[in-house]
């Protein structure tokens, strides 16, 4: 199967510093608004997730989720959560490390996509 979403080796050292401090955590793609649509990390169960959410696979142990409007746009392309120097201006639980989770993307090949990795839904 492919993955929906990878983490890049810089991003996997920030996570794993992360977890050590804080415990589980989980990502939900931002859509835009105040954040610039970035990814965005709490510790497990500090966002609430709803019926409008759709978990597109994991990421070093933590859940990845997004909304489904945004994930009918995102459909066919394969996020990489990397980091860059910097200060976000997101509620994300890496902000006070001088870094800041950010998305690269890429499309997938039409060879790909009967090999997705499946979404997963909450059930009502």
């Amino acid at each position: 199967m492919i993955k929906r979403v990878l983490v890049s080796p810089e991003a996997s050292v920030l996570i794993a510093d992360l977890k050590n401090r804080f415990g589980e955590l989980m990502f939900h793609q931002s859509g835009g608004c105040c954040d610039g649509s970035s990814p965005m990390c709490f510790e497990k169960g500090d966002f609430k997730l709803g019926a409008a959410d759709v978990k597109l696979g994991e990421i070093d142990g933590c859940e990845f989720w997004m909304s489904k409007d945004q994930f009918e746009y995102w459909q066919h392309t394969q996020l990489m959560v990397t980091i860059t120097k910097g200060r976000g201006s997101s509620f994300s639980i890496e902000i006070p490390t001088g870094n800041r989770f950010l998305i690269q993307s890429r499309l997938f090949a039409d060879s790909e996509l009967s090999d997705l990795e499946m979404v997963e839904f909450i059930k009502d």
